[in-house]
């Protein structure tokens, strides 16, 4: 059996049974339109049912014969039939060599074997009296029907064209009896050994029977076809743990450009199943909310790595921002609450395998280089899992030196002081001006929505004025109705800062600096939180960008400045709910 899209000037790409192959512009098809994309079909090849799924990726539509796809539409191929890459040009036909002899013969044989199986299964494995038996499913056995058909096909080599239509109507006949007798015979087999079991405890899991991807916000997952619940879970990172390019390059250069990263890999992974762990692979793939990674492109590959390891696995995606993003806990914990068929995991018999384990560069003889980050390793902090390396564990070197980030979310205490120096007064009774200076998400309009806007002061901050010129006005206008002003913006500079206190000169009052003393790391956690806690959504996501320019332009403010006083605000959070602070002492970046 030969399966085959057969283009122009000889080109012909093979299909395997079951394999997905991404066709699109270039080499391989000798396409060079660009109105094709590099990406355009997905082409799955389905033996049993003698027809290809082609499922367009690519922005312009594809066609299969005359019917039009859209992207993210599939549709099927038959012997014969032409996909056309995009816009009805670039045609490949498909091709499936097989005599109808030869087919026939292997169809008559695959009823025999699966009756075959079916009978024997039944025997050793239902009860001793059954309720049906194999004849009220076949009037005559399709075993000896097969049988009978070779004969025929040995003796009579010029079979009549009716005759063969009358045999494939039979068999096709039989393989739906068949179908429902391997469905009565497997759920016999399960109803009995769920009657033979000594204690609930030994019942075994119940396996997936069809392989699916679903999805939940930011978050896609696979189960394939055999996978079992267990409260034993065997997690693993996919890139850098499980695979690796082929290129040798840091990032893959195309959907294929993969490769399992150790031979043990298989074999160990085999091992944890036998032993009744259920082995889940997690993967942040940030690419697919970018635009840079097609979902249907990166789901096609797990499935191929899941073809080439031929183990059930559950494979979880966080395709985002947010709380499904490791090292943030919420694939694990979808999989406990959602993904494990109402089994509890047991974190003790569990255990995670990543290669963002913060090591330095040449943490093993080599060169090796830094690890690009510590979120694998953060994410088994954060759920509590005792971690490895891929070296660790496939191959059984030793641990490797590793450093965690200078800021530690569970350290942050709720109970410490709010201001220093403790003797100083938060407000003032005379008219006077509050200037902040911190990072964006250092706590800055918390506070002064907590502490001081409600004892009077007039709330001026660019974020809702717009410009510092319009803070300026605003904070004038204030003033001269004789109101305290609190300024809540970010003035990391000695210029930022001269403004509100010239201000407050020209109006012949004191104007105050309240320092928030939140570091980078503090504030982009906080920011981070912000993002992924549905109760704080009043701010906005604050970029990265903004962060380094506050700190490249920051100068510690001074007396000298002019203010009559500085105050250090402290970082001390408070929570709406047990399950905020959860969230908020997680590590949240590696």
């Amino acid at each position: 059996m030969s399966w085959a899209l057969a283009g122009p000037s000889g080109i012909r790409i093979p299909l395997e049974d079951g394999r997905a192959v991404i066709l699109g512009r270039g080499p391989d098809t000798g396409v060079a339109d660009k109105n094709c994309s590099r990406h355009q079909v997905k082409v799955v090849a389905c033996y049993a049912e003698q027809d290809v799924v082609v499922t367009q990726l690519g922005p312009n539509p594809s066609f299969l014969n005359r019917e039009k796809l859209g992207r993210g539409q599939s549709g099927k191929l038959t012997h014969g039939g032409t996909l056309y890459l995009v816009n009805q040009s670039h045609p490949f036909t498909l091709d499936v060599f097989l005599s109808s002899a030869c087919s026939m013969t292997q169809r008559n044989l695959k009823i025999s074997d699966k009756t075959k199986g079916g009978r024997n299964r039944t025997e050793a494995e239902s009860s001793p009296s059954p309720k049906r038996s194999i004849k009220d499913f076949f009037s005559v056995s399709p075993s000896k029907a097969s049988k009978r058909q070779l004969n025929t096909e040995r003796a009579q080599p010029e079979v009549k064209r009716q005759k063969l239509d009358e045999q494939d109507e039979e068999e096709r006949l039989s393989e739906e009896k068949l179908k429902e007798l391997q469905e009565f015979a497997e759920k016999n087999m399960t109803e009995e050994k769920k009657d033979t079991q000594s204690s609930p405890s030994s019942s075994p899991a119940k396996a997936c029977v069809k392989s699916s991807w679903q999805q939940t916000g930011t978050l896609m997952f696979y189960t394939a076809a055999g996978v079992k619940a267990s409260k034993k879970i065997a997690g693993f990172d996919i890139d850098g743990c499980i695979i690796t390019t082929k290129s040798g390059k840091v990032f893959p250069t195309a959907p294929d450009d993969w490769k399992i990263l150790y031979p043990e890999i298989q074999p160990r992974l085999a091992s944890l199943l036998k032993k009744g762990y259920k082995v889940v692979f997690f993967t942040n793939q940030l690419g697919i909310a970018r635009g840079k990674l097609i979902p249907e492109v990166f789901k096609s590959k797990v499935e191929d790595i899941l073809t080439t390891l031929q183990l059930p696995v559950q494979v979880f995606v966080a395709s985002g921002p947010g709380v499904y993003r490791k090292p943030v806990m919420g694939m694990w914990n979808h999989l406990c609450e959602k993904a494990n068929d109402g089994v509890a995991v047991d974190k003790t018999q569990s255990f995670y395998v990543g290669d963002a384990a913060g090591r330095p560069e040449n943490w093993a003889p080599g060169k090796k280089k830094k690890d690009f980050s510590c979120s694998d390793r953060l994410f088994a902090l954060n759920i509590g899992l005792q971690f490895y390396t891929p070296e660790e564990y496939f191959l059984g070197w030793k641990s490797a030196p590793y450093s965690l980030p200078d800021f530690d979310p569970r350290k942050l205490d709720s109970s410490c002081r709010l201001f220093d120096p403790p003797s100083a007064s938060l407000i003032c009774t005379k008219t006077e001006v509050i200037v902040a200076v911190g990072y964006p998400a250092a706590g800055k309009s918390s506070f002064f929505h907590t502490h001081i806007v409600p004892k009077g002061y007039v709330y001026v901050n660019r974020d809702t004025l717009g410009s510092w010129q319009n803070c300026v006005s605003a904070c004038e206008r204030a003033l001269k109705e004789g109101r305290s002003v609190a300024v809540d913006n970010t003035n990391p500079d000695r210029e930022s800062r001269k403004r509100y206190l010239d201000v407050a000169k020209a109006a012949g009052v004191s104007c105050r600096c309240f320092f928030f003393t939140a570091t980078l790391e503090q504030a982009k956690h906080n920011n981070r939180f912000r993002e992924m806690a549905p109760s704080n959504s009043k701010h906005a996501k604050v970029n990265d960008m903004v962060f380094h320019s506050y700190k490249k332009n920051f100068v510690a403010p001074n007396l000298s400045e002019g203010f009559s006083e500085i105050l250090q605000i402290h970082f001390v959070p408070h929570f709406q709910d047990r399950q905020s602070e959860t969230l908020f002492r997680q590590f949240s970046e590696g």
